[in-house]
């Protein structure tokens, strides 16, 4: 059960780069379709969670939910979202598995806490990954100055990604007692909410939109399965394994993300591109070497 719950959460979290896309195309303005699907996706999860008795209305009082969907969500999401009207949805993926080499850079800058020497070498193989992506178009002009901002737009949200995940990580013994799906949810509602601000202030929203099957369809998407359903399988996990197991979708969804998008999309793939994927998932792989050969070990027993 465990393999496959992983196994769903790659293919799913995969399917959501191309699913974001498809709603942008079909007509929902980026802000909107992005804090609409959060927040109703954290008030339905947290509506649920109330009901059975495993949350408290108080949990929306907390200041440490308001700044965590500040960084998982509103940072994060909200700037992959206005990024996807510009980048195809296979490099917004792959800029996105950046999020663990933000962690460490921000771990040893910030919270001056020391590393691992191979760790080091896997954020500078990563962000070696980064630049051979997108060195092609940035020399070449091929994208335009929109594609290059949408570029650096999804790395500075997952600069947001890693500050909210070591703030969560700070702050969650405060919350023993509380579900995690309970904490998620909240978390997206606050940073759906925040997005939601956004839109209404920089776009103009036209709500006959919603009406468009394919904008419809994608808005549903990743309500249910992108959002409640992945990440409530995403915090089982955590329960079952270990808080790493389930981040290790970083390491597939882009290339699931990347043939979807040739697929489905026609979007094109380059040399650059693929090596560029493999060259970040090997930097992601060296800098949690040695938590993942404790992983792979403890899974195993776990799964038997």
């Amino acid at each position: 059960m465990i393999y496959v719950a992983f196994s769903m959460i790659c293919l799913i979290f995969g399917t959501t780069f191309l699913a974001i896309k498809w709603g942008i195309d079909a007509g929902l303005t980026p802000f909107f379709g992005g804090g609409l699907r959060f927040f109703l996706a954290g008030l339905i999860l947290f509506c649920f969670m109330v009901w059975r008795g495993k949350a408290s209305l108080s949990l929306l009082l907390r200041k440490e939910m308001l700044l965590t969907g500040l960084g998982l969500t509103f940072g994060t999401f909200g700037s992959l979202y206005w990024a996807e009207q510009y980048i195809a949805s296979g490099i917004a993926a792959a800029l996105t598995a950046t999020g663990p080499l933000m962690i460490l850079i921000l771990q040893t800058c910030i919270l001056h806490q020391k590393s691992k020497v191979s760790s080091f070498v896997g954020c500078t193989i990563g962000f070696a990954g980064v630049v051979i992506l997108l060195l092609p178009a940035l020399t070449t002009n091929q994208g335009g100055f929109l594609w290059i901002v949408a570029c650096a737009t999804v790395l500075m949200g997952e600069v947001f990604y890693a500050g909210g995940t070591l703030y969560l990580k700070q702050v969650m013994p405060r919350f023993q007692n509380v579900s995690p799906v309970a904490l998620n949810a909240v978390q997206m509602m606050y940073g759906g909410a925040g997005i939601l601000t956004v839109s209404l202030c920089t776009e103009d929203i036209h709500l006959n939109v919603l009406l468009q099957p394919h904008a419809i369809y994608s808005l549903i998407y990743l309500i249910v399965i992108g959002s409640m359903v992945a990440h409530t399988l995403y915090y089982w996990l955590v329960v079952k394994t270990t808080p790493l197991f389930p981040s290790t979708w970083l390491y597939i969804s882009p290339i699931i993300a990347i043939g979807l998008g040739m697929v489905i999309y026609n979007e094109p793939i380059s040399w650059n591109m693929l090596v560029g994927v493999l060259i970040i998932i090997t930097g992601l792989v060296l800098v949690n070497a040695s938590a993942l050969r404790q992983l792979f070990t403890r899974t195993r027993s776990i799964a038997s």
